[in-house]
C-alpha cells in the first residue's frame, strides 16, 4: 500500500498517446463541471480529485497509500502557504471595512476619476499589479475584486475584471520567483548559457508586455463593451502602453525581481496624470450596483449580521455610498472621517472614548449625499485609509531584501522536511523534489499578511475584540473556497506524482518543430491545474528545454513562452476562481465565473502562441536575446 512509486510517462500500452487520454480525464471532468454542469466549485474540485486518484491507482499503477499521501500533501499545500495569504489578505481588508475606512478609500478612488472603466484600469491593472509584484499566489485577485466591489461593480463584473488583469503581471509576480524557479529547473536539463534568471527574465518582458497593451482595452471591454472601448480608450491605451514599457525596460535593463513593481507605479502614475488634463464621456446607464460591500455574504449574511457589518445604503446609479460599520462596540474607536458637513443630522450617533455622543460619519455621508452635497474626508483619515496598503508594501519590501530574504530562509524561520510517508522517485530515478514540504512560517507572504494585520488595527483603532472577529469571519465567508483550493491542489499533487502531467505533456512535445507553437499551452495546463506560474514553471520548465534540444529550438524561448503562456491560465484556474467567488458572495457559482473569463483565456492564449510562433521564426527571432 506504501510501496515506494517511480513515476512512468506512457503506462498504457507503452504510448504516449494512448496514456495521455486517460490523463487528460481528471481535467476535463474538472471544467466539464464548472463550465457545462455548472456544478460547485468545491463538489467539482472533490469529484475530480477522485477521477485523478482512479486514474493514479488503476492506470499508473501507483500504490493506494502513496496516492492518498500525495494527495494530502497536495492540500497541505492549498491550505499553506496558497489559502494562508488569500485568508489574512481578506482579513486586512475586512478590517478596513470594520473601520469603515473602505468607505474613505472608496471615496478616494472615485475623486481620482468616477468613471467606473477608468476605476476598473486604476485597482484591478495597476493596483493588482503592484501586489502581484509584492505577494502574489492569488493575493490580487483576493483584495482588487472586493475593492471593485466597493465602487459598486456587480459581483460577476469584479470578479470577471480582476481575473483578467491578473495576466500581464503574473510571470514577475513575488519578486519574480516563478522566473527565478523557471531558471533553477532549466539550467538543470539544457546546457545554454542562456538559462539564467537575467536572459529568461528578459524574454519574458518581450513577450508580456505586449500582452499588457491589450489587457485593459479587454477590461473596458468586459465592464462597458464596444462603448467602453470607445470612450475610455485613452486611458487604457496610456495604462497599457506604459505599463508594458516599463515593464520591459525593467525586465531587461533595470531588475526582473523589481518588474512589475516598476511596472504597476509607472502606469498608475500615468493613468492618474492622464484623468487631469482628460475625462471620458461617463454613462448614466453605466450599472454602478447600489449595494456596493459585500461584509455579509450568500446564506451566512444572517450570522454575520451585527456591529461591524457594512450595510450599503441606498444610492443612484451615478454615486454609490456605502454605509460605515457601528462603532460603539468595545474600545471605544475611533470612527474614520469626520467628514465636513455643515449640519449635523441627528441620525445616528456613536460613542467615542468620552459619554458623548456624535453623529456616524455613515449617517452624516447619507444625509449630505441626500442633499446633494459632496462628501469630503479630512488628510488625516485619507492616510488612514490607504494606510494598510502601504503598510504591506513596507513590509514585503524588507522581507524581500537580499539579506533579509536570505536569514528568513534558514532555520528556525524555515523549515523543510520530507512528506511523511510519500516515497516517490522520477522517470530518473531520483526523489521527487515536490515531496519535500516547506514550512516558511515566518517569511511566508500569508505571515506577513497578518503582521500587515496588527499592524493596520493599530493604525484604523480596531480592538483585539473586533480583529479576532473580523478573522473569525473571514474564514466563515472562505470556506467554500478553503475547501475548493485544497481540493484542487490536491488534484495537481496527485496528477503531478503519478506522471499525469507529465503524460500530457510528453505528448505536446511529440509535435516535433510545430512545438514552438504549442509551448505556451503547456504552461497555460500547469497554471490552469495548479493556479501558479511557479509550479507550473517547475512542472514543465525541464520539458520545454529538453524538447527544444531535440527539435533544433531556441531554449530560452521556448522556457519563456512556459511562464508567459502560463500566465493566462490563471484566470480560469479553479483556486483562483474559488478565491474570486468567495470574495465577492458568489461561493459555490464558480462556473458562472469561468464561463464569463474562458473565452478571453482563450483568446489570450492563442495571441501569445502566435507570438511566440513568430518570434521562433525569422520574422520576430530578433526579439530573442
Amino acid at each position: 500500500m506504501f510501496d515506494q512509486f517511480t513515476v512512468v510517462t506512457d503506462p498504457v500500452g507503452d504510448s504516449v498517446a494512448l496514456s495521455a487520454i486517460f490523463a487528460v480525464l481528471p481535467l476535463l471532468t474538472l471544467f466539464v463541471l464548472l463550465g457545462v454542469l455548472k456544478v460547485k466549485a468545491w463538489l467539482a474540485g472533490l469529484i475530480s480529485l477522485a477521477v485523478a486518484l482512479v486514474v493514479a491507482i488503476a492506470v499508473y499503477a501507483m500504490p493506494v497509500g502513496q496516492a492518498l499521501l500525495s494527495a494530502t500533501e497536495g492540500a497541505a499545500f492549498g491550505f499553506f502557504p496558497i489559502l494562508w495569504i488569500v485568508i489574512n489578505a481578506i482579513w486586512v481588508y475586512n478590517l478596513t471595512v470594520e473601520s469603515g475606512h473602505f468607505d474613505v478609500l472608496r471615496r478616494s478612488f472615485e475623486r481620482v476619476s468616477p468613471d467606473m472603466r477608468i476605476q476598473a484600469i486604476i485597482i484591478a491593472f495597476c493596483f493588482g499589479a503592484l501586489l502581484e509584484a509584492l505577494a502574489g499566489f492569488g493575493t490580487p485577485v483576493a483584495i482588487t475584486v472586493v475593492m471593485l466591489m466597493a465602487l459598486g461593480f456587480r459581483p460577476i463584473h469584479a470578479a470577471s475584471v480582476a481575473l483578467l488583469a491578473n495576466t500581464a503581471p503574473v510571470a514577475f509576480g513575488a519578486l519574480a520567483t516563478p522566473i527565478v524557479t523557471l531558471a533553477s529547473v532549466t539550467s538543470g536539463a539544457n546546457d545554454d548559457s542562456g538559462l539564467t534568471v537575467d536572459t529568461l527574465g528578459a524574454m519574458v518582458g518581450r513577450q508580456t508586455p505586449i500582452l499588457a497593451v491589450v489587457v485593459p482595452l479587454m477590461l473596458v471591454a468586459l465592464v462597458d463593451g464596444r462603448r467602453g472601448i470607445r470612450q475610455t480608450w485613452p486611458a487604457a491605451l496610456v495604462a497599457g502602453v506604459s505599463f508594458g514599457l516599463a515593464q520591459f525596460v525593467a525586465a531587461n535593463y533595470i531588475s526582473v525581481p523589481l518588474t512589475d513593481i516598476v511596472a504597476a507605479l509607472v502606469s498608475a502614475a500615468a493613468v492618474v496624470l492622464l484623468v487631469r488634463v482628460w475625462r471620458p464621456v461617463t454613462p448614466a446607464d453605466l450599472g454602478r450596483e447600489p449595494a456596493a460591500v459585500p461584509a455579509a455574504r450568500g446564506p451566512v449574511e444572517a450570522e454575520l449580521a451585527g456591529p461591524g457589518t457594512v450595510r450599503a445604503a441606498a444610492a443612484s446609479r451615478s454615486g454609490t455610498t456605502t454605509a460605515a460599520p457601528a462603532l460603539d462596540g468595545p474600545g471605544g474607536e475611533t470612527p474614520p472621517g469626520d467628514p465636513r458637513i455643515d449640519e449635523t443630522a441627528p441620525v445616528g450617533r456613536h460613542r467615542t472614548g468620552g459619554d458623548d455622543l456624535e453623529p456616524r460619519p455613515a449617517d452624516q455621508a447619507r444625509a449630505a449625499t441626500a442633499d446633494g452635497r459632496r462628501l469630503a474626508d479630512t488628510p488625516a483619515e485619507v492616510a488612514r485609509a490607504y494606510a494598510p496598503y502601504l503598510i504591506i508594501i513596507a513590509i514585503f519590501s524588507v522581507a524581500n531584501l537580499g539579506p533579509v530574504k536570505a536569514a528568513l530562509a534558514k532555520e528556525p524561520w524555515t523549515v523543510k522536511f520530507g512528506w511523511p510517508g510519500l516515497d516517490i522517485l522520477g522517470g530518473n530515478g531520483k526523489p521527487l523534489s515536490s515531496a519535500t514540504f516547506t514550512l516558511n512560517w515566518l517569511p511566508a507572504a500569508g505571515t506577513l499578511m497578518i503582521l500587515a494585520g496588527i499592524l493596520t488595527a493599530l493604525v484604523l483603532r480596531v480592538s483585539a475584540g473586533r480583529a479576532l472577529r473580523a478573522y473569525g469571519r473571514t474564514y466563515v465567508e472562505l470556506r467554500y473556497a478553503i475547501v475548493t483550493v485544497m481540493a484542487v491542489l490536491a488534484l495537481a499533487y496527485v496528477m503531478n506524482q503519478s506522471g499525469q502531467t507529465n503524460t500530457l505533456g510528453a505528448f505536446l512535445a511529440a509535435a516535433g518543430g510545430a512545438f514552438v507553437f504549442l509551448s505556451a499551452i503547456l504552461g497555460w495546463i500547469g497554471v490552469a491545474v495548479t493556479g501558479s506560474d511557479t509550479s507550473a514553471n517547475a512542472l514543465f520548465g525541464a520539458l520545454q528545454v529538453q524538447t527544444a534540444a531535440r527539435a533544433g529550438l531556441d531554449p530560452v524561448l521556448l522556457a519563456a513562452a512556459n511562464s508567459s503562456g502560463g500566465v493566462l491560465g490563471k484566470m480560469i484556474s479553479p483556486q483562483n476562481l474559488a478565491i474570486a467567488a468567495g470574495a465577492v458572495g458568489m461561493a459555490g457559482r464558480e462556473g458562472e465565473i469561468f464561463r464569463k473569463v474562458f473565452g478571453w483565456s482563450l483568446l489570450l492564449l492563442l495571441f501569445m502562441c502566435v507570438l511566440v510562433a513568430l518570434q521562433g521564426s525569422s520574422i520576430l527571432g530578433w526579439m530573442v536575446p
